[in-house]
């Protein structure tokens, strides 16, 4: 594994609302993707629009850039949609309620071929941060939600006082890497057999009290593991990125750009591996020559994961995890 799962929580929590705004790697992104969305005409789709901070700059840099924005939060959308509108750019975005993994289906419905761009921001998002409603973060005490759209689909409540004590073990020890994950688990079907779960605090607390006290003086707020997996779990988030990395790869025109910004090794073992897969050569070592029709259809642009600069972490703390990893078309696939 690259690094230990992080999640930016204490980071964004303690940070005013200016500063979490600020989109991540900005510099680097609209660089990585110039040259595929220069020309006239160029589509890029921002997979997980967010507050559009990425895509307003490519708006802004790009005056004859088609942006197709995806998010699953209408919050988000009605934001970034004012943002973008105020910015003038609002005859050439058009954003659409989808998770990411629906980029094939969103690109047919508006009957679009292929695109020079997609832009993946994972995790989440400034706006889901600072609303304490949403019960994303263990720092304040909330309704136990965790929902990217809050109108559908499980809360984290319902995974958390549903799930057996072995499911929730797996959940917290795969997508949280929690070592006490076993323990947690115990605690919260011990716990709620006397009351169910629904507010974040008491989790947050239980979660606390579960883990030995020399462990909690290290590592930052003891909960930030579990959260996160739960997180994950809810949003089914590693599982949706499965889908949509390929599904992006394949709209790709020739010459097109995938930029994407994890935030934990989990994200980022992902991405690697599927990138890397695309920019392997699939000729067998017997063969002579390479065949044309199994040589690679990705060139990686990006030299593993980048990392922000050290002046970008002490502006914008939430980066410090950040990588960003990018590839290229070269070919169409046979």
């Amino acid at each position: 594994m690259d690094e230990p799962p992080h999640d930016p929580f204490e980071e964004q929590s303690t940070m005013s609302s200016s500063a979490v705004h600020v989109p991540v790697l900005l510099e680097r992104v609209t660089e990585l993707l110039a040259p595929a969305c220069s020309a006239p005409g160029a589509v890029l789709v921002d997979a997980t629009l967010g507050l559009a901070g990425h895509s307003l700059a490519m708006l802004d840099a790009h005056p004859g850039l088609r942006l197709v924005g995806l998010d699953r939060d209408p919050d988000a959308r009605a934001e970034a949609a004012r943002r973008i509108a105020a910015a003038g750019h609002a005859d050439r975005a058009t954003l659409v309620p989808a998770v990411f993994d629906e980029l094939p289906q969103v690109l047919d419905s508006l009957g679009i071929d292929e695109v020079q761009g997609v832009l993946f921001d994972l995790g989440v998002s400034s706006l889901q941060l600072d609303r304490p409603d949403r019960g994303f973060s263990y720092s304040a005490d909330a309704p136990l939600d965790m929902r990217m759209d809050p109108t559908t689909g499980r809360t984290a409540a319902d995974v958390v006082n549903t799930y057996s004590a072995g499911e929730l073990t797996r959940v917290l020890r795969v997508y949280g890497e929690e070592r006490f994950a076993a323990r947690i688990a115990g605690a919260i079907e011990r716990e709620r057999r006397r009351e169910p779960f629904t507010r974040t605090g008491r989790l947050a607390e239980l979660v606390r009290s579960s883990i030995p006290a020399a462990t909690r003086r290290t590592g930052g707020h003891p909960a930030k593991r579990t959260f996160q997996a739960l997180r994950i779990e809810v949003n089914d988030e590693l599982g949706v990125l499965e889908r949509a990395l390929p599904a992006a790869l394949d709209a790709l025109a020739v010459g097109g750009r995938v930029v994407v910004i994890t935030f934990h090794s989990l994200e980022d073992r992902i991405v690697k591996q599927t990138l890397a897969a695309g920019a392997t050569d699939r000729t067998p070592p017997e063969l002579p020559v390479p065949v044309p029709e199994l040589s690679p259809v990705l060139r990686l642009v990006t030299r593993g994961g980048e990392a922000p600069s050290e002046a970008e972490v002490a502006a914008n703390p939430r980066s410090a995890s950040a990588r960003v990893r990018a590839a290229e078309r070269i070919r169409r696939a046979a």
